[in-house]
């Protein structure tokens, strides 16, 4: 038997004002994007924004369907619009943001399996790295560098190609 160990890593902030300029900008734009939730079922609202390497922000948020499989989480919104119209500019960053008038959230909210086997996805498809800033109102700020810090065993077959 051999013993196998993996660690992740990220960087906690205290809140937004800690960031710079460009990932509160994207924040910021993640926030505004949550406020196009469609969420009457959950009542969870989410808001995803992707900065392009040329510096173009776009954004998604939770579209729900009465029947429930028919909704996307808001980070598939963005990234699928981004691999339909701008697969040649690749993706930098990505923040996303939650709420919910049911409960105060404390902590940021981890973004699902489907949608981190995504990103993992398009950030082998572009060969590199998204910084992933996952955040609340007035909670703490996490900042990763890839998917890999999320989920450590992503599903990949290259004979899959």
């Amino acid at each position: 038997m051999t013993n196998h160990e993996i660690k992740i890593s990220f960087q906690e902030y205290n809140s937004l004002k800690e960031l710079d300029t460009n990932d509160q900008e994207l924040c910021a734009e993640a926030t505004k994007a949550m406020k196009n939730s469609h969420s009457p079922y959950s009542k969870f609202r989410v808001g995803a924004a992707l900065r392009l390497k040329s510096g173009k922000i776009i954004v998604g948020s939770n579209q729900e369907n009465v029947a429930y499989p028919s909704g996307l989480c808001a980070e598939r919104v963005a990234l699928f619009y981004w691999g339909a119209n701008y697969p040649d500019d690749p993706i930098g960053s990505m923040a996303v943001t939650a709420h919910t008038d049911e409960f105060v959230l404390q902590k940021p909210v981890t973004s699902c399996g489907s949608c981190l086997q995504v990103l993992a996805e398009y950030e082998k498809k572009q060969g590199d790295a998204v910084k992933v800033i996952l955040f609340c109102k007035d909670g703490p700020v996490w900042v990763a560098n890839g998917i890999e810090s999320f989920l450590p065993f992503l599903f990949f077959e290259d004979r899959l190609k």
